[in-house]
């Protein structure tokens, strides 16, 4: 009853200058609700809660009235904090299925001497999507042996432009044969997107927008700034997931997931030691601690290199898969609670994992502070790690989809947002 009623008044008195980000991982949810201050976004409210085992399955809701009932916790709690409801709500995607690449369209123009005008450049952009979607379509089937399986475009970013070989920031004039466009698109399942708006319809929220999360922490990092030229791996090590983007002078060239993350480690842990799942979480999330006995930290320890091996794997996996690229960023940035784990940040520092990547050097490794987050400020004294950075990128992937268009856009800013969804 006291649920009901708070959905109605949430719908019913939900402030339009707020909108509040819903991460939906697999060990926790968090929300974050978050007024709308001209270009700045202000958190004033911060909700966490638990998730059961049952749940989630690598980072895809398998449980959506149990996911209703620990988003409404947090949402209570960031509400109550707040002291309003809000209405409007950005949600994360997550999982092995969500596919996100960079794709490059040559376009030869019938009239060269012509310059370039946005209707032009829309009908371009569409067909970099088209052939996008239908990549990441046959993927997806093969993946899931399902043929008729549907996918929709979530998120859609510009990267680069070039007339006849040269890179434009603003391609609008320009006269020229050949037009190159690069543009970021990311495919996720219709069942994972239609459970995710089966969640904010329960919770009464109006859905602006489902978000890539691995595009989410880039966004997290990049802020407004049309000409950054950011450049760095993100990783967002999660309980069911890994999601790894690939940043490049403020571009994004691509995303990729693998189903290894912090519950993975906890598993092991049980396994090779015989004990609880629970048990075990607590043994990895305390292996630092002087309290626990040395031959038990050792067990753990040697636990935690079993699943690390195939962990790293993941990551070396990944990243060559980024074949577009002649060398690979020598940053890598982490966030996500399952990168919490010192060995795991060890493993990245000091093993030779990198050698047969295209790195110029050794990365260095470090995690994402709040505080290196662009446009949004929190207001409470709760959002002081890692672990919120995703939840950070929802807000800025919200502020940018409700966000008007302006005269003093650049054409890059206007063209994402013709690429909106």
């Amino acid at each position: 009853m006291v649920f009901n009623k708070l959905k109605k008044l949430r719908k019913e008195s939900g402030s339009d200058d707020y909108i509040v980000a819903l991460d939906i991982g697999t060990e926790y949810v968090k929300a974050l609700v978050t007024k709308i201050d001209g270009e700045e976004l202000k958190i004033v409210g911060v909700g966490r809660a638990h998730q059961q085992i049952s749940d989630m399955y690598s980072g895809a809701i398998a449980d959506i009235s149990g996911v209703v009932r620990n988003c409404e916790d947090a949402l209570n709690d960031a509400e109550d904090q707040a002291g309003l409801q809000a209405k409007r709500v950005i949600i994360g995607i997550a999982g092995e299925l969500v596919k996100g690449v960079t794709n490059t369209i040559r376009y030869r123009r019938p009239q060269p001497d012509r310059p370039l005008d946005t209707a032009e450049m829309e009908f371009i952009i569409e067909k970099v999507q088209e052939r996008a979607q239908v990549k990441a379509q046959k993927q997806t089937a093969l993946e899931t042996g399902n043929p008729d399986v549907e996918i929709k475009l979530v998120n859609s970013a510009l990267v680069s432009i070039h007339i006849d070989g040269y890179k434009v920031s603003n391609p609008i004039g320009f006269q020229g044969h050949d037009v190159a466009v690069q543009i970021y698109t990311a495919f996720a399942p219709m069942v994972h997107i239609g459970a995710l708006e089966r969640v904010a319809e329960e919770l009464s929220l109006e859905l602006l927008a489902v978000a890539a999360e691995p595009f989410a922490v880039s966004r997290s990092v990049l802020g407004n700034d049309a000409n950054s030229n950011f450049t760095a791996i993100l990783a967002d090590v999660g309980g069911g997931t890994t999601d790894i983007a690939v940043v490049d002078d403020g571009g994004v060239e691509g995303t990729k997931m693998f189903g290894i993350g912090g519950r993975s480690f906890t598993r092991t842990i049980a396994s090779e030691m015989s004990i609880s799942y629970d048990d075990a979480e607590k043994l990895k999330v305390n292996i630092d601690s002087e309290k626990i006995k040395p031959s038990v930290a050792a067990d753990v320890n040697a636990a935690i290199d079993k699943s690390l091996e195939v962990w790293i794997s993941g990551v070396e996996l990944a990243l060559s898969e980024f074949n577009s690229a002649d060398h690979l960023p020598n940053r890598i940035l982490l966030c996500g609670g399952g990168s919490s784990l010192t060995r795991l940040v060890e493993a990245l520092q000091k093993q030779d994992w990198h050698k047969d990547l295209p790195f110029t050097k050794k990365p260095v490794i470090h995690h994402i502070h709040p505080s290196e987050v662009v446009g949004i400020t929190d207001m409470t004294g709760l959002v002081n790690d890692h672990t919120f950075i995703t939840a950070m990128g929802l807000l800025r992937v919200g502020y940018d989809t409700i966000v008007g268009n302006n005269d003093n856009d650049t054409i890059k800013q206007k063209l994402n947002r013709i690429l909106r969804i």
